[in-house]
């Protein structure tokens, strides 16, 4: 999962991506103030965004706009010291605000976990496979599947997202901290590796094609 904090000081961010992946596979960007952040979504796809509030109202207003817009699945928390801007924030089509945040970071980690519980997991179990997400394993019955770094991440990043087809783009942007210099070869191989070696054990394919729109991960014996 790609998320983008913006406004928050170097040490703070720090301590949240320690509490944040103790519970997702992420990548973290970090982004000064909104107009820097803009400049991230331009050009990266975010599962999450986390705001904090720096009382610009407008540009807060505009810059939650534009994500939405952009991918309306994306998640937006602001955080804020302002407990009676709540309903604002929700107006503005916030997903969840938090309130005077600023010294415990493994709360603001679980209310992210409560807006994307359904992208965690540090197992999938489907039938005889499971995919222990955080040993990095893979079993089928009594047999095991060595797939390892990127291609490993790849498979866990769309089994947790069964059903739903991702191009290779977007594949680059969550897995990548520097997307702009994967090529999409690179996603091919991959994709190629796995289904080579879960086909091998499983005897069917789990990760499949749909045609000019990209991958998705299906488990159909």
């Amino acid at each position: 999962m790609r998320i983008l904090t913006v406004g928050f000081s170097g040490e703070y961010a720090k301590r949240l991506i320690e509490e944040l992946e103790e519970y997702f596979i992420c990548i973290v960007d970090n982004a000064i103030d909104i107009y820097d952040a803009t400049n991230f979504t331009d050009f990266r796809h975010y599962e999450l965004v986390i705001i904090v509030d720096e009382g610009l109202k407008l540009s807060l207003e505009r810059y939650v706009n534009e994500v939405k817009k952009k991918k309306s699945e994306t998640k937006v928390i602001v955080l804020t010291d302002e407990y009676k801007q709540q309903s604002y924030f929700y107006a503005l089509g916030v997903d969840d605000v938090v309130c005077n945040h600023c010294e415990h970071p493994d709360l603001v980690a679980a209310r992210v976990l409560a807006n994307m519980r359904h992208l965690y997991g540090t197992h999938i179990t489907i039938d005889k496979l499971t995919i222990d997400i955080i040993n990095k394993q893979i079993a089928y019955g009594e047999d095991t599947v060595s797939i390892t770094g990127k291609t490993f991440d790849i498979l866990a990043f769309l089994a947790l997202r069964k059903n739903r087809v991702f191009s290779k783009d977007e594949i680059i942007n969550a897995l990548w901290p520097e997307p702009e210099y994967v090529s999409d070869n690179t996603v091919e191989v991959a994709i190629n590796q796995i289904r080579k070696k879960l086909k091998s054990t499983l005897g069917f394919q789990v990760i499949h094609t749909v045609r000019r729109r990209g991958y998705k991960f299906s488990y159909n014996q």
